[in-house]
């Protein structure tokens, strides 16, 4: 099985969230990550979706996908073509004598302090999944009181006409 990132692009209207999610579903495919939002155009929306599948079912979801009225378009788009951006929300144990440490932590990975607790900071970081795992791996240590993740956004690299 191997990660696929999706993006496709539907008309930015009520219920097609529900039905391009339930074929993935019905079809027994567990979605990793799903992001969606409006885009340049506020008539469409534009959803990324991460699915651990093999090459042969994901095309046959790909062409039901293409059937539902809504579905604009399309796209698979290969890791070595496309930039991906992640956002996450850490909100760690912080007493005041380590503190020092976390904001360090967040320095390395270029993330913000975004509030202040008595006894807890909650830190803002964007980026690629991996980089996103490592912080969480070194914030763990302190205390990870809660957590947010966005999913994964993406889009392919070069011009738009391409």
């Amino acid at each position: 099985m191997t990660l696929h990132t999706i993006s496709v692009l539907v008309e930015n209207k009520p219920g097609v969230l529900t039905r391009v999610s339930s074929l993935f579903a019905r079809r027994g495919f567990n979605i990793e990550s799903l992001a969606v939002g409006v885009t340049e155009d506020p008539t469409l929306s534009r959803m990324t979706i991460v699915v651990n599948a093999e090459e042969t079912p994901l095309e046959q979801v790909t062409k039901q996908l293409h059937k539902l009225i809504n579905v604009i378009k399309i796209q698979d788009l290969d890791p070595a073509e496309m930039v991906d951006r992640e956002l996450v929300l850490y909100k760690v144990n912080a007493p005041p004598d380590r503190r020092h440490e976390i904001i360090e932590i967040a320095n390395v990975f270029r993330a913000k302090i975004v509030d202040v607790g008595k006894n807890s900071l909650t830190i803002e970081a964007t980026g690629a999944n991996t980089k996103l795992d490592a912080m969480e791996d070194l914030l763990r240590a302190y205390g990870i009181k809660e957590l947010a993740r966005t999913g994964r956004i993406a889009l392919s690299r070069g011009s738009r006409e391409a």
